[in-house]
């Protein structure tokens, strides 16, 4: 189950960064596309922390940091390299797969530092309650590495590029859908608990 849920956290991190272009409308609320996929990266450590320890926790985290830059670096040559005369959508695929350097770059400075703080809380909240109180460590661990997240990404990919205003909405708008999902997600992390051990 190990080897599963280590290969859904980083399918669904590359996943998130190509559905990151997409911006999708819930009434007033814009949000990127990507919000629906990477919050489940949050319930796949807490998983795999709770059954496998703070360690395994840890390693997924460094090996979906090191995936990512990877990828990214195989995106940037394959844009790069000159298209064949009969591929007319080069600029369509630059645009979906390259993103902005700066969005890039608040990607991977908000993944590695809230993946790690999810971690970090965690695992101090059940060296605290042992066993029980499974909700809460999910809860209280992505809720605040989830506030971490939004606020660094949101923050290094458009500051001073909206108005400030504009800036704030964002940070509420996702914030907000984070911890409605991470509220949602529970159930099925006590699934995947039991189901794992």
């Amino acid at each position: 189950m190990f080897v599963y849920l280590n290969a859904l956290f980083v399918g669904l991190l590359l996943l998130s960064n190509v559905l990151g272009v997409k911006l999708f409308s819930i009434g007033e609320i814009v949000l990127p596309g990507t919000v629906i996929v990477y919050v489940i990266t949050y319930l796949i450590t807490d998983v795999i922390g709770e059954v496998y320890g703070r360690e395994a926790a840890r390693k997924t985290v460094q090996a979906g940091f090191l995936t990512q830059v990877i990828a990214l670096v195989f995106i940037f040559i394959v844009i790069e390299l000159p298209p064949a005369s009969d591929f007319g959508l080069q600029s369509e695929f630059a645009a979906v797969l390259g993103g902005s350097f700066r969005v890039m770059l608040a990607s991977l400075v908000s993944y590695i530092v809230s993946q790690n703080l999810d971690v970090s809380i965690f695992h101090r909240l059940k060296a605290r309650d042992g066993v029980s109180k499974l909700w809460l460590r999910n809860n209280l661990s992505t809720m605040t590495s989830q506030l971490a997240d939004t606020v660094i990404f949101i923050t290094v990919a458009f500051w001073g590029i909206v108005p400030f205003s504009v800036l704030l909405g964002m940070l509420v708008s996702q914030y907000l859908f984070k911890v409605a999902v991470a509220l949602i997600d529970t159930p099925i992390v006590y699934l995947l608990v039991r189901f794992a051990r």
